[in-house]
């Protein structure tokens, strides 16, 4: 769990995630308080239920994103899912609690990823005797074990003990080499494990998603995996046997044991889209309003608390964060049945986006879209700066595109920047070497038709 305060958790979330003060705070106070519960004395720990959180505004103004960035922040599991997917039980669509399953699975290939860091070094070390062992077979009385050296006749066995130090000599010598990276594309052929045929899918019936998942790991019990023989580069066969002698150091139940213990107590989902599930209290009660209601039943025991069963064992939900995001154009979080907007005590909206907050989008983030230009072009050899005039040209033009068409947020800034240099993107393998300035007058010139065409920029931009 991350011990950063609240301070430094919007501090690390500036250099991604342009304004939206309001929202990071709240962010990182629910954050904080995961690390305070965990200081408590447990039989009041248990008590302490998350503070879940809507976080409202148009779309493209950074819910996602900064849910995303928190979750990498402390290095917690986090599943993002639309609720717009799930359905009221005898409804086509998927469970509700599948979302649960889904985050284990991301818990599961946490903690395995962490587990394999800390025997690397032993796996390593594995796998290059295993290498050599390919390269130079040792001699069938070493196989055979610690005692199978002095097995055979006491001619065999002197001759043994003479020809020994010279397999060494040479196994050192090979080790060397594959050390120095000499043998890199020597092939090898080694057994490797490959997946049976056998594959089992069950079509997506709500509740019918364990049952698929235990017939599947059922399948695979009955015809596992069968080792052939492949040739393959001795770099490539290096890494191989790093992962096989890995998952032998690995103990699959710890594993799972840690990965269940951390999505219960540190896991974030992120329910996208929950103003789509809001019933609107205007309509006269329509099919789809009957759905959308039962599916805010089918989330409250699993957003309140509940335990889910998973092919890994079972999962309480109690303490699990949920972040629920939406537009709410047509609907409000009032709209949602009372139970269900009692889960969700904190409320924020997020600030639509103008043009001083799109300048700062191009320009001041760690991974600005003009970084990645500038960087995907100097692949071709070709060296772009974009000016300061430039770039509020660009985030004007965004604002001015958002209030006559759809407000998308920011993500209308990937669309006009890649219209600008779309002709320099098609050309670029053609200009190695060369350098282009882009300003004002570039930035004009590549919108200036679309943005006279109004109908036509409302398809194009």
């Amino acid at each position: 769990m991350s011990n950063l305060t609240p301070r430094e958790i919007v501090s690390e979330l500036d250099k991604y995630i342009i304004g939206q003060n309001a929202a990071k705070k709240m962010v990182a106070i629910a954050m904080r308080n995961r690390w305070r519960r965990q200081q408590i004395d447990p039989e009041l720990r248990d008590e302490i239920a998350p503070k879940n959180i809507i976080l409202m505004g148009p779309t493209g103004v950074g819910k996602t994103e900064i849910a995303r960035r928190l979750a990498r922040l402390a290095k917690c599991p986090f599943f993002k899912v639309e609720a717009t997917k799930f359905t009221e039980v005898g409804y086509v669509g998927r469970d509700v609690e599948s979302m649960i399953r889904d985050l284990m699975e991301i818990g599961i290939t946490m903690v395995r990823k962490e587990e394999t860091e800390k025997v690397r070094i032993k796996a390593e070390k594995n796998a290059e005797e295993r290498i050599l062992d390919l390269l130079l077979p040792r001699p069938q009385s070493q196989q055979s074990g610690p005692t199978g050296f002095f097995m055979g006749s006491q001619d065999g066995q002197i001759e043994e003990q003479t020809e020994a130090p010279k397999d060494d000599a040479t196994r050192e010598k090979f080790r060397q080499m594959f050390r120095s990276g000499q043998l890199d594309e020597r092939e090898v052929e080694m057994e490797v494990t490959v997946q049976s045929g056998a594959q089992v899918e069950i079509m997506a019936i709500p509740g019918m998603e364990e049952m698929g998942s235990n017939l599947q790991s059922a399948f695979s019990n009955m015809f596992p995996g069968k080792r052939k023989p492949r040739k393959m580069k001795i770099k490539d066969a290096y890494n191989v046997l790093i992962d096989e002698e890995a998952d032998k150091l690995i103990d699959p139940d710890a594993v799972n044991e840690l990965a269940r213990e951390r999505v219960e107590q540190q896991g974030i989902l992120f329910v996208d889209e929950m103003d789509k599930i809001a019933s609107r209290q205007d309509g006269g009660g329509s099919s789809a309003d009957v759905s959308r209601e039962g599916v805010q039943r089918d989330l409250l025991p699993v957003v309140e608390g509940s335990v889910v069963n998973t092919k890994y064992g079972m999962v309480k939900t109690d303490h699990i964060l949920f972040i629920a995001a939406g537009a709410f154009h047509f609907s409000k979080p009032s709209d949602l049945i009372p139970e269900l907007q009692g889960r969700f005590p904190l409320r924020e909206e997020l600030d639509s986006l103008h043009k001083e907050e799109f300048y700062r989008i191009l320009t001041e983030p760690k991974n600005a879209l003009t970084v990645q230009y500038i960087a995907l072009l100097a692949t071709e050899g070709v060296e772009i700066n974009f000016t300061k005039e430039a770039l509020e040209e660009v985030a004007a033009t965004a604002e001015k595109i958002n209030e006559d068409a759809e407000n998308i947020g920011a993500r209308r800034l990937y669309t006009i920047l890649e219209k600008i240099l779309a002709n320099l993107s098609y050309e670029a393998p053609d200009m190695g070497g060369q350098k282009v300035v882009i300003d004002r007058d570039y930035v004009k010139s590549q919108l200036d038709d679309i943005m006279e065409n109004r109908d036509l920029s409302k398809y194009i931009l």
